[in-house]
């Protein structure tokens, strides 16, 4: 048993060393002429720049929060202050070397579309598994290490505490990636479509559009930096919660335990989290050689050859816990059926799954909601926003009835393991979801490289063929994005409720019994400012692109007016790239602080003013953020590939009333989907670990 915090760790380090192999792998293939390394270079420096700025104005946070661990946790000084910042560091890095890498890539899957998709989907894939095993190599590393370093070698007060701590700096990071990485790609792609589509009708990606290289600049810094921390951050949280859970086990209301659960008693129910994350990494590495492409530009086609990576991943990690479950739960003291938390952890597997099937299906131009809102686009604007509102909506009822059967199942599990313990099994269910983080995260980092593939297409003037193929892998880049942000917000749903019943044992450590009953007034108060948040939340991001965006749109129009013979793509004449890029840059580190800083700034004042209030505000939270993250990123998806759907050649195709439909649309869609969505699965983990951590201050 000692032995699983050690292997967890080597699996680790062999995620790690794929992602170097794949980074070869990238970097030997070709980038093209001297034309697109030239794009590919702007696109790096632009993205290189931006995150500098960003990680220079989030470290000032990172400090202010150190400090008030040190200030106000016991276990904090110095060591929940150091586990902190080693997540932190942890998260900054991998979604700096996704970036990295996928900035390397784009160029390169450009130029292996001139052969097909049979070389530039398996390029473009590989660049995304640089960023998701470093994203997956990195947090179970750093997990491995500090369960050893804390519980094991130094044996420090309250360790699990300590282990919490870790999981907020991974929190810290992602927060402020996702919501400004987001109002950054969003600011620049707003722009670009408005004015480049709609009013000077030039094609996506021209590159007499000012707007171009901040719009690819943007789909590094928030759909592949700000995507990894947030899926690093995921990934870590669904690993501590079920171990800080079964640290607090002897203080829930357990009457069917008999065996006092303790890490000298049983070992198990600490170390097992470890371990399923450790099968799941062999999964993923074995899944991640199977992306080969057929060569056929359909997207059906071309998301089977993507998603065989993912099944196959799936299919080794239902195998292998089931094992796994067997040798360390078989004969344990405290369990009393060992097949019982495998059901869970296979549950919750599968319960990412459908709702990545539930994405799918609403934001994929294969199904009908898609080709429904392209149809809806012949009558305008406001009817083409009104079918992507109602998709959305209606996907959100999907998901909620799938992570109810989730939750229902993992808690039946975790019952039939031991009595009164149902909520562990929730607990690792959520791990079941992230389980195969690594190849997940790569088919989502896919998405952004060969979007920017097609930009460099359009750029560069590459042949009208290879556009083709670079559209193609495009739009299946858009519904693994959407499948990839279900698997984050499903199992942040079980994520916060597992950290939340740990919350409240935390407050029964200090003597304080929390209370849920919505006729108390301070827990009614709390569940309707839980459930506003969220709202708030939304409206603040969405506002900060449409602000960003106007700034955008202005200088789009003064470059078109003032500069001569750039509309009409004069011989020489070349638009003022950096002053978009610096627009959106300073926009995004603007706008990001104040929604930033409520996740973490509103918890701490209700709790110190109300335990309870704050109980009730976590649960209104947690609800409604679920609903909205789906709904958001859902029916942005639905938008942009309505209009991906009509610009292949639907409905009057590219230039027709429908398209610019379509094209308003998307717009509308882009915050959805890449903005105030995503960030909404953050929001309300980062809520409940803040008021995890610091419950002892509260009381």
């Amino acid at each position: 048993m000692e032995s699983v915090p050690y292997i967890a760790a080597l699996t680790a380090v062999a995620g790690l060393v794929l992602a170097v192999y794949f980074y070869g792998v990238v970097r030997r293939a070709s980038p093209g002429n001297a034309r697109m390394v030239e794009l590919m270079e702007a696109i790096q420096e632009g993205s290189r720049a931006f995150i500098r700025r960003e990680y220079t104005w989030v470290a000032g946070f990172v400090v202010l929060m150190t400090v008030l661990i040190a200030a106000f946790l016991d276990y904090g000084r110095p060591w929940g202050a150091i586990a902190y910042i080693s997540g932190a560091v942890l998260s900054a890095l991998a979604g700096f070397i996704g970036m990295t890498v996928a900035t390397l890539a784009n160029a390169r899957t450009a130029e292996a579309a001139r052969s097909g998709p049979q070389l530039a989907l398996p390029l473009a894939f590989r660049g995304g598994a640089v960023m998701g095993f470093t994203v997956a190599g990195l947090s179970l590393l750093g997990l491995a290490v500090s369960y050893l370093l804390y519980v094991e070698w130094l044996e420090v007060e309250d360790p699990f505490s300590v282990l919490t701590a870790f999981g907020l700096g991974a929190s810290s990071i992602a927060l402020f990636s996702r919501v400004g990485g987001g109002i950054y790609t969003k600011a620049a792609d707003v722009g670009a479509d408005l004015v480049g589509k709609v009013e000077a009708g030039i094609p996506e990606d021209d590159p007499r559009n000012p707007a171009t290289i901040a719009d690819n600049v943007g789909d590094n810094v928030g759909d592949v930096a700000g995507m990894g921390a947030d899926l690093f951050e995921s990934y870590t949280g669904a690993i501590i919660a079920p171990i800080a859970l079964a640290a607090f086990i002897p203080f829930l209301a357990v009457g069917g335990v008999d065996v006092p659960i303790t890490i000298d008693r049983v070992p198990e129910l600490f170390l097992f989290p470890l371990a399923i994350a450790a099968v799941g990494m062999v999964a993923s590495i074995v899944g991640a050689f199977m992306v080969k492409s057929s060569g056929s530009t359909s997207v059906h086609d071309l998301s089977k050859a993507l998603h065989r990576s993912t099944n196959v991943a799936a299919a080794i990690t239902v195998v292998g816990v089931v094992v796994l479950a067997y040798v360390m739960l078989d004969g344990s003291e405290a369990v009393e059926s060992w097949w019982g938390l495998p059901v869970a952890v296979i549950g919750g597997l599968f319960v990412g799954y459908a709702i990545g099937k539930v994405a799918e299906i609403w934001t994929s131009d294969e199904y009908r909601p898609v080709k429904k809102i392209a149809e809806q686009a012949e009558t305008g604007p406001a009817t083409t926003i009104l079918g992507g509102i109602s998709a959305g909506m209606v996907s959100v009822a999907a998901s909620v009835v799938l992570i109810v059967i989730g939750v229902g199942v993992a808690y039946w599990g975790g019952e039939q393991a031991v009595e009164g313990l149902g909520i562990y099994g929730i607990a690792v269910a959520a791990i079941g979801m992230l389980a195969t983080t690594g190849v997940v995260v790569s088919v989502d980092a896919y998405g952004p490289i060969a979007d920017n593939a097609g930009g460099i297409a359009e750029m560069a003037h590459m042949p009208p063929e290879v556009r083709e193929v670079t559209d193609s892998l495009d739009s299946l880049g858009n519904t693994t994005a959407a499948v990839a942000k279900g698997f984050a917000v499903g199992s942040a749903a079980l994520t916060a409720l597992a950290l939340f019943k740990a919350f409240e044992a935390s407050l029964a450590v200090e003597g304080h019994d929390l209370s849920l009953d919505v006729g108390v007034v301070e827990v009614f108060i709390g569940l309707f400012l839980g459930a506003m948040l969220p709202f708030l939340f939304a409206s603040l991001t969405i506002d900060a692109v449409g602000r960003a965006a106007n700034k955008m749109i202005e200088e789009v129009r003064r470059q078109f007016r003032d500069i001569p013979g750039l509309r009409e793509g004069r011989e020489g004449v070349v638009p003022e790239y950096a002053k978009c890029v610096d627009i959106s840059t300073t926009a995004a580190l603007r706008e990001m602080l104040i929604p930033g800083a409520l996740a973490v700034v509103v918890p701490l004042v209700i709790g110190f003013i109300d335990v309870d209030a704050l109980g009730g505000f976590l649960a209104g939270a947690l609800v409604t953020g679920f609903c909205l993250a789906i709904f958001m990123a859902n029916a942005g998806g639905a938008w942009d590939n309505a209009k991906k759907y009509i610009e292949a050649g639907a409905h009057g195709g590219k230039g027709s009333e429908p398209h610019k439909a379509a094209v308003v649309g998307d717009t509308v869609g882009d915050p959805f989907k890449d903005t105030s969505g995503p960030a909404m699965n953050i929001l309300i983990k980062v809520m409940t670990i803040v008021s995890l951590i610091f419950a002892s201050a509260f009381v």
